[in-house]
């Protein structure tokens, strides 16, 4: 009896072992771009996560455009809000939110980091503190249309001269179409656009390691002036209140010769339905004619952080890092051209093969990085009194020096 009690009690205890109740589920919020296909490609990451793990995850829509998400950001961020576990954030906003990120050296073992660019954990790095981990990386690039510079018997573009020249051809030769688009609206896609004419021209960056204006110089004012000279002519009126996904817009609808974007954009403007599908190139962006003029494209990218105020910060590590590892990155990269920011990605076979992505790799040796470090918190303000100045420089009020020359010159 004693034999039986002693066998009945284990198998209780055995049982006990196996009935334990499973572990809870959580619910993770991210707040994903609705730039383009970003979102979708979000929630399907998100959702793959979620079956593996056993949790849930709920996406918050957010503003397309850079600067209304950022101020989105700011309001829940102040308020103290645990609605959103994890905010994808743009290259240039580290200095200005790190206080209200976890740091994430808390989570991740180094080891872990040792397979991204080193630039973006540097950039993601405040005060020795991690506050974000890098998930896709940006370069302004030059779309163009393979068909038409054929059919003049043109080539891509080496300088700005060279594309006015071409897109001043094709225009008199087509019926419709305009020359060239880019990001002309009055927020922070100028500033990237500005700081690539500004740098292939000669110009230099914006600020220096001291935080002092380097922007006043003959060959930053010529950049703008000479892109002023666009409008109207080359580019059309309404550029000056496109963003993004405008400049697309009008590009993939066959309405413009070449385009200045992100790397987001091919896809897109290859997609089944698109009417410029497979006739379409990417190369640098054009340089200047000075004897210092370079390619350049603007630094741009993408990370995931946490809020302080998330309720289950460890589950929200473990879905950044599953968004940021090789397998989601290589989905991203081949569905929706988001370069990746694991190094090793790049090798897989179906990006190493393609042109895409070699151009990518050629155009980030040479990329241009907007002074958010140097300016920290001031970054915002920074950006908002330069976009004035080369809006109003595009709109005709006054030359590029006499607006350049209103910026303060000191941040930091």
């Amino acid at each position: 009896m004693l034999r039986a009690g002693s066998l009945i009690a284990a198998s209780l205890a055995l049982c006990a072992a196996f009935i334990q109740p499973a572990a809870a589920k959580v619910t993770i919020s991210i707040s994903c771009s609705s730039l383009g296909i970003e979102m979708e490609l979000c929630r399907d990451g998100a959702q793959a996560w979620a079956q593996k793990t056993g949790n849930e995850v709920r996406l918050v829509s957010t503003p397309a455009d850079a600067q209304e998400r950022l101020a989105l950001y700011q309001s829940l961020l102040a308020s103290k809000s645990d609605k959103v576990d994890i905010f994808q954030i743009d290259v240039v906003w580290p200095g200005i939110l790190a206080n209200q990120f976890l740091d994430l050296n808390q989570f991740i073992e180094p080891a872990k980091l040792d397979g991204y660019f080193q630039t973006l954990i540097a950039n993601n790095t405040v005060d020795g503190k991690l506050i974000a981990v890098p998930w896709f990386v940006d370069a302004g690039m030059l779309y163009y249309r393979k068909d038409l510079l054929d059919k003049y018997q043109l080539k891509a573009p080496e300088t700005w001269a060279e594309l006015e020249q071409a897109a001043k051809k094709v225009m008199e030769g087509e019926k419709g179409i305009q020359g060239y688009v880019f990001q002309g609206k009055a927020y922070e896609g100028l500033v990237c656009n500005a700081l690539e004419w500004i740098t292939s021209n000669g110009g230099g960056g914006l600020l220096d390691h001291a935080g002092q204006a380097t922007f006043n110089n003959p060959q930053a004012a010529a950049a703008l002036d000479r892109a002023k000279g666009w409008i109207g002519t080359i580019a059309p009126q309404g550029v000056l209140g496109y963003d993004e996904e405008q400049a697309r817009g009008a590009f993939q609808s066959g309405k413009a010769v070449f385009m200045r974007n992100w790397p987001y954009a091919w896809a897109l403007v290859n997609a089944p339905d698109s009417p410029v599908k497979d006739k379409v190139g990417v190369v640098p962006l054009p340089k200047g004619d000075g004897e210092h003029a370079v390619h350049t494209g603007t630094l741009g990218g993408q990370s995931l952080a946490v809020s302080k105020h998330s309720a289950h910060p460890k589950e929200a590590v473990d879905l950044i890092l599953y968004l940021a590892g090789a397998e989601e990155e290589k989905r991203r990269a081949i569905k929706g051209s988001f370069n990746p920011s694991l190094k090793s990605v790049y090798n897989e076979p179906e990006l190493k093969q393609d042109p895409f992505f070699s151009t990518f790799s050629t155009i980030l040796s040479s990329v241009a990085t907007r002074p958010a470090a140097v300016a920290g918190k001031g970054y915002n303000q920074f950006s908002s009194q330069f976009v004035r100045a080369v809006h109003a420089t595009l709109q005709g009020q006054g030359s590029a020096a006499d607006n350049l020359s209103g910026i303060r010159t000191s941040w930091k």
